[in-house]
């Protein structure tokens, strides 16, 4: 299916998390986006088959050996022909195999250059290795989650991996490549996750500036402090979720539980939450997760039942917007958002490293002469 990045040409050279999370988005936008692997890579996690990478969807493998001086030639070669080139090493990396932006923007100067990192291209800590937890500890965000009497939790690591990492990128890569095809003229995209994570913040800067958010981490109306704006267990152990922030909304819900005190009249008297809390609590544990589900879902009472991973694709409403695929038997996340003329798709399944090295090689304009010295050369 053509998708709305159709016809461009992008080289990833394969690192792990959110840049191949970025250059998935990209693939599944319709672009062509080729992986560019190691001969051996060490990853601290590895997969049976590669049909369980899903962050590889979309894209052809090419192995290529970036010390030799032939696979730096090759990937130079490639450069020419590519709308942009994703990298996801520490600062310095690209630049001591012979690849810098300077070497890469010589060869193709509309060339865009994306560069993921957490902790960006400069700065003290540009050097230090991290993880998705220390990115967004840095901005604020991690401390402004979970219950006031715990330490924060762990949010998974979709807050700087993927959202504030491999989402920012594939954002700062389209939009350089649509300047670049008035200007002509390629650039640098500096994505970084702590820039990513503390972006997310921005509502809650103005509201914290205007003295209505409090810095006190499970005080506040959107950070589980108030009884109607939190998850709440069941009869059966399992979960639900309300999140009735406009009066309005929040009447139903209480008509719809059944709550006729007074005592629930003043939603946003934050002195009553914590009397409240408990209150709203036993009422929903006296109920299952289904039948608060049958009585409250599809209302405006904004409600959801708490899913698991099984569960989710198997929901009426995902079915229906096909918010999940299955690919080679793995069920995974449908490419979003949607189009209406030029919708986006899963180009592939997953590559095996080096599957399709020489197709690409060829189709890139190399000569069978030139891929047999690359390969007499073990650079690919």
């Amino acid at each position: 299916m053509p998708g709305p990045l159709q016809g461009l040409k992008i080289i990833e050279i394969v690192g792990i998390g959110p840049a191949p999370f970025g250059s998935m988005m990209l693939a599944d936008m319709g672009a062509e986006v080729i992986r560019i692997d190691a001969p051996k890579r060490a990853v601290p996690m590895s997969f049976s088959h590669p049909r369980f990478d899903v962050l590889a969807r979309g894209r052809r493998s090419l192995v290529l050996d970036l010390k030799k001086p032939e696979g730096r030639d090759a990937v130079l070669k490639l450069v020419e022909q590519a709308d942009a080139l994703i990298e996801g090493f520490r600062p310095g990396v690209m630049e001591r195999l012979g690849l810098s932006p300077e070497t890469c923007l010589a060869r193709n100067p509309r060339l865009v250059f994306g560069r993921m990192t957490g902790w960006g291209q400069s700065g003290p800590l540009s050097q230090a290795a991290g993880h998705d937890l220390n990115y967004i500890a840095l901005t604020g965000a991690l401390n402004a989650i979970g219950r006031p009497d715990q330490p924060p939790p762990v949010p998974l690591n979709l807050v700087g991996d993927f959202g504030g990492g491999g989402m920012l990128l594939a954002f700062g890569i389209v939009c350089a490549m649509l300047e670049a095809k008035g200007s002509g003229k390629g650039q640098v995209v500096d994505a970084a996750m702590v820039d990513g994570a503390a972006i997310f913040t921005a509502m809650f800067s103005g509201m914290l500036a205007d003295g209505i958010w409090s810095p006190a981490r499970g005080s506040n109306f959107l950070d589980g402090a108030a009884h109607f704006y939190d998850s709440y267990v069941c009869a059966d152990g399992k979960f639900i979720s309300v999140a009735t922030v406009e009066p309005q909304f929040y009447r139903l819900l209480c008509e719809r539980i059944g709550i006729d005190d007074p005592a629930f009249d003043a939603q946003y008297d934050q002195a009553q939450w914590p009397h409240l809390k408990p209150r709203m609590a036993a009422i929903f544990a006296q109920r299952t997760r289904d039948e608060w589900t049958a009585l409250l879902e599809g209302s405006d009472v904004c409600y959801a039942p708490v899913l698991d991973w099984h569960e989710a694709p198997q929901h009426p409403h995902n079915i229906a917007r096909q918010t999940f695929v299955e690919l080679d038997g793995v069920t995974q996340p449908a490419p979003a958002p949607r189009f209406s003329r030029t919708p986006a798709a899963v180009q592939r399944p997953p590559a095996k490293s080096g599957e399709h090295s020489e197709a690409i090689l060829a189709d890139w304009g190399f000569s069978p002469a030139a891929i047999d010295a690359l390969r007499q050369a073990m650079a690919v």
